[in-house]
């Protein structure tokens, strides 16, 4: 059986790097600033605030799903989207973990 690279790293620096990864978007990172200002949204109100069409919006709002950083609720016809603080807290504390651990930024 062949060992992927990502064999050779902790867990918690795979999911780390998947997390950042997720975020290496800049409408991404608007739509998580949307999303904590408003609290909860829906799709069409994120596409109003942004210069993107509304499928552009949907598939970061995947992305940033998949990483664990927004969840969606069905509501009717629409998905209501709202950050999962526990996710972004948990990423906050690795990043502050590892700044840490290098001493650069004290």
């Amino acid at each position: 059986m062949a060992f992927s690279k990502k064999d050779e790293f902790t867990p918690e620096e795979i999911w780390l790097s998947d997390a950042a990864k997720a975020l290496a978007h800049p409408a991404r990172v608007k739509i998580l600033q949307i999303l904590t200002e408003m609290d909860t949204c829906m799709v069409g109100n994120i596409v109003d605030l942004l210069p993107l069409s509304q499928s552009t919006v949907s598939q970061h709002l995947k992305e940033l799903k998949k990483a664990g950083f927004v969840k969606g609720t069905i509501d009717g016809p629409k998905v209501c989207y709202c950050t999962d603080n526990d996710v972004l807290n948990k990423f906050k504390n690795e990043l502050d973990k590892l700044f840490n651990k290098i001493g650069c930024c004290r």
